[in-house]
């Protein structure tokens, strides 16, 4: 999981990212396998946020020579599935301003634009927050 994260994904994580959400969430992390490898992940979480319960997608990576076949969708999809099991009531995200093709896929699945976030990345970039 890590090494497919590290490759795809623009922002580093240490393990410690990594284990504070796979440890405490391990029911909303999603993998897809293809010949017996890990090629896609999805790493969300689940926590009261007001009166309801929000759901969070915190990393979505799947392999460059797989993307295009609906592993990402089918991903989020199940991720949205396993958090509304347990009370969900709204997912959120953030995904750079630049990443058309995360933006393309999250859209197609009815999430929008709800805020811009200035310099939210390390490397500069702008993020949008997705509902």
């Amino acid at each position: 999981i890590v090494a497919l994260i590290d490759k795809d994904l623009s922002e580093p994580y240490s393990i410690f990212t990594y284990r504070y959400f796979i440890y405490n969430w391990p029911q909303h992390t999603h993998m897809a396998m293809h010949n017996g490898k890990c090629c896609g992940v999805v790493v969300c979480k689940l926590e009261q946020h007001r009166d309801y319960f929000r759901g969070y997608i915190a990393m979505l990576a799947v392999d460059s020579d797989l993307r295009g076949k609906g592993i990402g969708t089918c991903l989020v999809g199940k991720a949205i599935r396993s958090m509304r099991a347990e009370g969900c009531e709204e997912v959120v995200l953030e995904t750079e301003c630049s990443n058309t093709g995360a933006l393309r896929l999250y859209e197609n699945l009815g999430f929008f634009r709800d805020k811009r976030l200035l310099r939210y990345y390390l490397n500069g970039g702008d993020a949008f927050r997705l509902k």
